[in-house]
């Protein structure tokens, strides 16, 4: 799988609004150059509408492997269904990614909050949100997670609320690739839970496993030898000596797009969920953990 002509990290933000600071794209293309960070058409700010219509056009005419920093799925092997103790409970994540969209539906840029905030459904249950801990609330990991632990360990799924809390970008995240494998279909394929088929390729990423990874403390996101020696380990050249990260998601997103890159040849990076491939159909895998 090392046929793509964009390798696209994408540090991804559940903020509301319609332009999120945290959100940030870098694009490395096939060789060893350092990736790049990339400005939206308009403003100095991204939407998740705008990222959805820029990458709309870039697999329209090119084949991207593009990672988005959020959780794609909720745990399931634990308990054996995503909202233990609901007869709402989809049957494949498909599923979950609808239930989600349709649940917050009226709310824009795909804006996952209501999910959790509309009071008269089950779901605010199963979360530690704003509106406090959920009953059925607790810090479930999926298996992903489990053997990410083994370098840095991710935050619950489920914890909207607090310092690198995943849920609420996930819940942004999972409505995004709802809409998006509904516009467009065979252009793209979400692993793993689809066969990978020559197509665009959309995986999760996590960039704290790859500063990990590489013997680096994201910690140190301003240091720029730090940055560097974490893009090394992922065959990249170094960023430009005049450049200084504003913000941490810059160089998350630098890192992971170089990281896409060398993990796509490794067979064994696609192929790490397969001794749990009926679970992971229905939870996800972190691309890069094995």
């Amino acid at each position: 799988m090392t046929c793509f002509d964009k390798f696209i990290g994408i540090d991804w933000s559940g903020a509301k609004g319609l332009k999120q600071g945290g959100l940030q794209i870098a694009v490395a293309e096939p060789g060893d150059d350092a990736p790049k960070l990339i400005l939206p058409k308009e403003g100095k700010l991204w939407g998740r509408n705008d990222v959805f219509f820029w990458l709309s056009e870039i697999i329209k005419r090119e084949t991207a492997l593009i990672g988005f920093d959020f959780s794609f799925g909720y745990p399931h092997h634990d308990l054996g269904c995503y909202f233990p103790g609901v007869n709402i409970d989809p049957a494949n994540i498909f599923g979950l990614w609808e239930l989600i969209d349709k649940t917050c539906k009226g709310s824009s840029n795909f804006y996952g909050g209501r999910f959790y905030k509309r009071k008269e459904l089950p779901f605010h249950k199963y979360f530690l949100s704003p509106y406090g801990k959920g009953e059925l609330y607790f810090p479930r990991k999926r298996i992903t997670e489990l053997f990410c632990k083994k370098v840095t360990a991710p935050h619950p799924t489920m914890k909207c609320i607090g310092p690198a809390n995943v849920g609420t970008g996930s819940l942004a995240g999972m409505r995004f690739l709802h809409q998006f494998k509904k516009s467009l279909d065979k252009k793209i394929e979400i692993w793993p839970f689809e066969t990978k088929r020559g197509y665009s390729v959309a995986v999760e990423i996590f960039p704290r496993l790859y500063f990990k990874r590489a013997g680096t403390n994201p910690q140190n996101w301003q240091d720029p030898e730090t940055i560097n020696n974490a893009l090394r380990y992922f065959d990249s050249k170094p960023i430009p000596q005049d450049w200084f990260p504003k913000r941490e998601d810059e160089p998350d997103a630098l890192l992971s797009a170089a990281a896409l890159r060398s993990l796509a040849s490794s067979p064994a990076i696609w192929s790490a969920p397969d001794d749990y491939s009926s679970e992971v159909k229905l939870e996800g895998w972190i691309f890069g953990v094995t």
